[in-house]
């Protein structure tokens, strides 16, 4: 591959692959969490949190780019603590790019493991508990063995929707080559100069070939995982 593509494409590729791999791990925790209160616990505001998750799926990407300029840019409430007090700066560089990655695939991740946790058996849970099991070893050894299909198709779909980010990326870290342009980004840098379609069809071809993998993977795990619960 590396001979396939030049030095400034392949920087795109393993920056792209860098911040998604971030960006899922980060968030995996967060978005299990979140899928277990929305499918389990009873709480004011459920409604709103559900909202807030799904809201990047429907606002335009630049809008959510923006926003994270506003909270997480150096003059943000956020991001000017980070800065002066942890020297954390996310604007404008590849962990910025992580985060609005992170943001815009949480809600398929938390989607999937929802979707997993309500389809378990509460009466499960129920009886581990009556055996005398805290709430947290019912849900490392009853829960989690049985949602872990969902988990790992989550992060799969995560992880491909973090590769393909490009409005609310761009938006808080802009395109700089090498440092916080990933393989969407490249590729319409590409695309905006004469004689740079070639060089944005290898792009947009391992992007196709990434996301395809990523789904045919995510497939099989969860099936490879449900058969061996199963078999158990």
């Amino acid at each position: 591959m590396t001979d396939w593509l030049t030095p400034d494409e392949w920087r795109a590729v393993a920056l792209s692959l860098r911040v998604s791999f971030w960006a899922t791990l980060v968030s995996l925790p967060f978005g299990l969490l979140v899928a277990y209160a929305l499918a389990r616990w009873n709480f004011w505001g459920k409604p709103l949190l559900n909202g807030v998750v799904h809201l990047p799926l429907i606002l335009p990407p630049v809008v959510t780019g923006y926003l994270l300029l506003i909270i997480f840019g150096r003059r943000g409430a956020v991001g000017q603590v980070l800065d002066e007090w942890f020297g954390v700066v996310l604007a404008f560089r590849w962990t910025g790019a992580a985060l609005a990655a992170g943001i815009m695939a949480f809600p398929l991740m938390v989607r999937a493991m929802r979707l997993a946790i309500e389809a378990v058996d509460p009466r499960l849970e129920q009886a581990a508990g009556t055996l005398g099991a805290s709430r947290p070893w019912v849900f490392a050894t009853v829960t989690l063995p049985l949602i872990l299909p969902g988990v790992i198709a989550g992060a799969i779909l995560a992880f491909a929707k973090a590769m393909g980010e490009f409005g609310a990326t761009i938006t808080f870290v802009s395109n700089i080559p090498g440092q916080t342009q990933t393989l969407p980004s490249a590729i319409y840098a590409f695309l905006q100069v004469p004689g740079g379609e070639p060089q944005a069809a290898r792009l947009v071809a391992i992007a196709i070939a990434i996301a395809m993998a990523a789904l045919l993977l995510s497939e099989w795990v969860a099936r490879a995982v449900a058969r061996r619960i199963s078999g158990q």
